[in-house]
């Protein structure tokens, strides 16, 4: 523990809560490459503006999740970060984290193999069966594609 860990409260587990763990995913698969590009953070922007999930929260309020999660991603890295996130978030939750988790990846028209692998993973963390993963792979890759 470091000298500042008491006064800054990072001694204490930060809990994760269903609207951190979403956004957490999608954080951590724009770091899953070690590159966030100006597509992934406009696309990461526009779809937590329009998501019910925070229609109520202040701008400030999600920001804060933000910084959060971002603490979270750094201190314990991009897999145990997914899967603390994964594991927090409600089933009815999962396959729209794991559609907008494709879109975030497809954002700058390049998904590498680490962005891959994250995707993979997370289908996993999620216990999303594998036709499922595909089929909103697939559309996504539609999606991207007009």
């Amino acid at each position: 523990m470091g000298l500042f860990d008491d006064t800054l409260g990072e001694s204490k587990s930060t809990p994760v809560t269903k609207e951190m763990a979403f956004l957490g995913i999608l954080m951590a698969a724009d770091f899953s490459d070690g590159n966030v590009s100006e597509d992934e953070v406009r696309q990461f922007g526009g779809t937590i503006v329009r998501m019910k999930l925070y229609k109520d929260m202040a701008e400030g309020q999600v920001n804060r999740l933000i910084d959060r999660a971002a603490g979270i991603i750094k201190r314990s890295g991009v897999t145990t970060a997914l899967e603390k996130f994964a594991a927090a978030l409600p089933e009815n939750l999962h396959r729209p984290v794991f559609a907008n988790a494709c879109n975030q990846i497809l954002a700058d028209g390049v998904v590498e193999d680490e962005e891959k692998e994250f995707i993979n993973n997370l289908r996993k963390a999620l216990n999303l069966p594998g036709d499922d993963a595909q089929m909103i792979a697939k559309v996504m890759v539609w999606k991207n594609q007009g």
